[in-house]
């Protein structure tokens, strides 16, 4: 089963495959439409409570909902003994990975507002993969603008495929990886312009590359980590190449691509 809906301001995707229900996980079998048989033909409400987990998320963390919690820490009116535990969390790991990143991951922006968009999303996918997990749904995907985490195996019974797009030509697709369980996530300058910045020079530009994919044991890791190695620049490939765990895959503005040592065991070969 698979769905797709606008929420955070990006289409949000979760297909879960039959074959991935774990029996020996708790679950409510009215819930999921359980047949005569014992088996289940609708996962509507475990990917309905992923949705709302996402609608839940837009409400809190958005900077553009005026009535949001982190709309409302930026108006001052929210002091931080009073932040939600979701907010503290954020916060807690965006300062983790300021430090693991030598300062190159930072949530407050060139206006000196905070801005978590670049922790929140990766999270979010993470913890919306976990939720599917509970329900027994060992078999999914779960995607939001373009960044996905993978269980278990498709429809298909092979790993996840998924596609790395060309900067300079969005209908072509420049390699194809073979995921199971990985998180991967892309950051760049080709759809949303300069939205990402170097904290160390915040008034510069970074032009030296236009897309950087990151493989790693999950969506959280390769989301917050392709975010910093981007606005490293051409350095950011580096970073990714020594932090264990993690694969890149960076294309610069002459197309030329770089390649961690260890990506090639994700691109699909068969």
């Amino acid at each position: 089963m698979k769905k797709t809906e606008l929420i955070m301001g990006m289409p949000i995707t979760v297909e879960v495959v039959e074959s991935g229900l774990i029996t020996s996980a708790p679950y409510d079998r009215a819930a999921f439409g359980a047949d005569e048989d014992g088996g289940f033909s609708d996962y509507g409400k475990a990917i309905a409570e992923v949705m709302d987990f996402f609608r839940a998320v837009d409400a809190k963390f958005s900077t553009y909902k005026t009535d949001s919690e982190i709309s409302l820490i930026n108006r001052g009116l929210i002091e931080k003994d009073k932040y939600s535990p979701a907010m503290r969390e954020i916060f807690d790991m965006a300062e983790e990975t300021k430090r693991l990143t030598d300062g190159y991951f930072d949530i407050v922006n060139r206006q000196g507002l905070i801005d978590p968009s670049g922790i929140v999303k990766g999270w979010a996918i993470f913890r919306a993969s976990k939720i599917l997990d509970r329900h027994g749904l060992a078999n999914h995907y779960v995607e939001a603008g373009g960044d996905i985490q993978t269980r278990g195996l498709n429809g298909s019974g092979k790993k996840w495929r998924v596609g790395i797009r060309d900067p300079f030509n969005r209908t072509e697709i420049v390699k194809v990886l073979a995921l199971s369980g990985q998180g991967v996530a892309t950051s760049g300058t080709y759809i949303r312009g300069q939205h990402i910045y170097n904290p160390k020079k915040k008034t510069e530009k970074i032009e030296e590359i236009v897309s950087l994919t990151v493989v790693g044991p999950d969506i959280y890791e390769a989301d917050r980590m392709a975010t910093a190695a981007f606005a490293m620049g051409s350095k950011g490939i580096e970073f990714i190449e020594k932090y264990s765990g993690l694969e890149g895959y960076m294309i610069d503005r002459n197309g030329i691509a770089t390649l961690t040592g260890g990506f090639e065991r994700y691109v699909r070969s068969e």
